[in-house]
């Protein structure tokens, strides 16, 4: 399509090897090379199958930059509505990521900064825009984050002035837009054990520096998951029909007994002895970057306070069985070190429902948040991480 919204036709399949659905740069890369087609994509307009997985048809939106290529193969585009959604992130829309370029530029000149060459797309999905753009003081990421994200660039500026190794911001504004720059190495989605250890040992020094820092994390408006609120929004969230539909009647006896214990859990989690801070919210090996010494933790978007624990959930769920206790032990003794008196290994075992639970509520709120032909990317997972929490029926 075009940046005023016209439909120009649709392309034959593109057959590409990348499995993670949101990256960009094989498909333009591709739209260049076979048709000599510039453009950027939107949004992901249908897939064949009902989660993300490899070999899927996938059907995107996408519009033009600059003019139509001579001779394109365009065929008439049907089959699949182009009607407005209102929770359509402002990326996903005709002339969005140009804006969005555009402001960047403007930021870039306000800093002194001048692009050395095109902004080049490399995530677009419901839950981010991420360009890069060179410029004449390195790389810079330009990221736009929906409106439940939107707390991200204040975490990350306090978590800098606290000395955390984070994504230096250079610009943001109230809209979910920030500027940062590059951060060197290769996001690390499996890393060997002494990495695993260096991730857990960064985020547990780093929450424990937080501790005092609580009320400016909660003035940058990140969720409060104290155990008060954590519990009234689980209740809320488990009386929605749409939520507990399709439990049979085992499994809703399961979450009716999850519910009925919780304020004790709470009560007894809070008696173990270890304080509420910053919680990073998807704390997992993959959103770390990494260049052989420095380590980076990215993607604060889901970020809040609460009890520190609640990191471990999605962080254990990828850690090679063969290494569990080992990093298990490693993250309990960081925090028995800083808090000699306090029960970690018995706050350990009581989060994890609440761990789990927390997954559904951030799912659901994707969900809820998002509009409907990119919830393919959610769908299945707050159902998921609900039989986590409530165990085997």
């Amino acid at each position: 399509m075009r940046s005023d919204g016209e439909v120009l036709g649709r392309l034959n399949p593109i057959e590409l090897s990348v499995p993670w659905w949101p990256e960009t740069r094989d498909l333009l890369a591709a739209l260049r090379e076979r048709f000599g087609l510039d453009a950027v994509v939107l949004r992901l307009l249908a897939a064949s199958t009902p989660r993300p997985e490899p070999g899927a048809d996938l059907t995107y939106a996408v519009e033009l930059v600059g003019t139509l290529p001579p001779s394109l193969p365009l065929e008439p585009f049907d089959g699949i509505a182009l009607e407005e959604d209102p929770l359509r992130m402002p990326w996903a829309r005709p002339g969005g990521v140009h804006a969005d370029v555009a402001w960047a530029d403007r930021e870039l000149a306000r800093l002194g900064y001048r692009r050395t060459g095109p902004a080049e797309q490399i995530r677009s999905w419901n839950l981010s825009l991420l360009l890069r753009m060179p410029t004449s003081a390195g790389g810079v990421w330009l990221k736009h984050v929906p409106p439940f994200m939107r707390h991200e660039a204040a975490v990350i500026s306090l978590l800098r002035e606290m000395g955390a190794d984070v994504p230096v911001p250079l610009a943001a504004d109230t809209f979910g837009r920030t500027l940062l720059e590059e951060v060197p190495g290769e996001d690390t989605y499996d890393p060997d054990e002494t990495l695993t250890n260096r991730m857990v040992e960064s985020l547990v020094a780093l929450q424990q520096r937080a501790v005092p820092r609580v009320g400016p994390l909660l003035a940058t408006g990140c969720p409060n998951w104290s155990a008060e609120n954590f519990l009234h929004d689980i209740v809320d969230l488990t009386t929605r029909g749409d939520v507990c539909a399709g439990l049979n009647a085992s499994e809703r006896a399961s979450l009716d007994r999850l519910m009925a214990e919780l304020p004790l859990r709470f009560e007894a989690l809070h008696e173990c002895g270890l304080p509420e801070t910053l919680v990073h919210g998807d704390f997992h090996p993959g959103n770390h970057r990494y260049d052989g010494d420095r380590l980076v933790l990215l993607d604060w978007g889901d970020s809040g306070v609460g009890h520190p624990l609640l990191d471990m959930t999605a962080f254990l769920d990828r850690v090679p069985s063969g290494r569990l206790g080992r990093v298990t032990a490693g993250w309990i003794t960081g925090w028995k070190n800083a808090y000699p008196s306090a029960n970690v290994s018995r706050a350990a075992e009581l989060i994890r429902p609440l761990g789990a639970m927390r997954q559904v509520l951030i799912y659901q709120g994707f969900l809820d948040g998002i509009e409907a032909s990119e919830r393919v990317y959610h769908r299945e997972d707050p159902v998921s991480w609900r039989r986590r929490a409530i165990g085997p029926s």
